[in-house]
């Protein structure tokens, strides 16, 4: 909580001195900021829904059956397809992966996840092969992959 009022306090003086230095320029990026908010409030809402309305029908023993330990590898492999085919903003995954680690999920399997959403883009794959090439992308997304599942076996010893 005291991390969250600290943010809070900073964005609020920022924005003071903002105002202090150009009142028009300030207002003119907060209706900017405000405008993306709009546009982007309905897929946020939805995602963050679809998240809650999950965690809320999953118990943690589901969760960690799934994703746990008892899940193994297969668990891991899973979730790195799960994050390389879905679509979800930073955002929303890393409350997300926060939550499924508190209900059960190893740190692991949550890494597979989270690192293959940054890193893999199957969904935006056929834009980059027109962009940058078929060979480009595949070997891409498929480096990305493996680097992931490397990345998420150190997490799960070190961780």
């Amino acid at each position: 909580m005291a991390t969250i009022i600290m943010i809070y306090g900073f964005l609020a003086v920022c924005l003071l001195m903002s105002l202090i230095k150009s009142k028009e320029k300030s207002k003119k990026a907060l209706k900017v900021a405000g405008k993306a908010l709009l546009k982007t409030a309905p897929s946020l809402l939805a995602v963050l829904g679809i998240v809650g309305l999950t965690l809320g029908i999953l118990t943690a023993e589901a969760i960690s059956g799934l994703v746990g330990a008892e899940a193994g590898f297969v668990a891991t492999i899973i979730a790195a397809v799960l994050g390389a085919i879905t679509l979800i903003p930073s955002l929303v995954a890393f409350p997300l992966a926060g939550s499924l680690l508190r209900s059960g999920a190893t740190v692991m399997t949550i890494s597979a996840f989270v690192t293959t959403l940054v890193m893999v883009g199957m969904v935006t794959a056929p834009m980059e092969m027109k962009i940058l090439g078929k060979k480009f992308t595949l070997l891409r997304n498929g480096l990305g992959f493996l680097a992931a599942l490397i990345i998420a076996g150190i997490m799960g010893v070190i961780l």
